[in-house]
């Protein structure tokens, strides 16, 4: 298993992306500044990206892992590697994200807390409904760790 930083044609992930954000314009908004890893243990299993939003905060902006592997353990491997990677870069590492039991459960066992709230994003910022295991998004739940 390895972690690389894709520099270039982050786009050729962009079935991978589409798992975590399923809005082509929502993700060219963070894909050419975000740093992009990608996990490969016998082919890509998951990506992550991540942006430096100011004030020592670093955002995951886009994390997902193929279906076919959830529950594996690579979203939290990706995670741990950003983790230690930018832990002496960042003081805060944090994510947004709809208000699913199931994604937010996952971050908190990965170490994370609620932050905040942005009401109404997905509504607002989204050309149709988001539904993630039945729910419709509609607003952005904040998660943070200290690295």
């Amino acid at each position: 298993m390895r972690i690389l930083e894709v520099g270039k044609n982050k786009k050729q992930y962009m079935e991978l992306l589409f798992l975590a954000d399923e809005q082509e314009d929502m993700i060219d908004k963070y894909i050419k500044r975000g740093t992009m890893f990608i996990l490969d243990d016998n082919g890509v299993k998951s990506e992550c990206v991540v942006t430096d939003e100011g004030k020592g905060i670093l955002e995951i902006k886009n994390i997902a892992t193929i279906p076919n592997f959830q529950g594996m353990g690579y979203g939290k491997i990706l995670i741990d590697f950003v983790v230690a990677k930018y832990k002496n870069q960042f003081l805060t590492l944090q994510v947004g994200t709809g208000d699913s039991p199931a994604t937010i459960g996952f971050y908190e066992r990965c170490g994370f807390s609620r932050s905040h709230i942005i009401k109404n994003f997905f509504i607002d910022n989204y050309d149709h409904p988001i539904y993630e295991d039945g729910i419709q998004l509609v607003d952005m739940i904040y998660l943070r760790r200290t690295l």
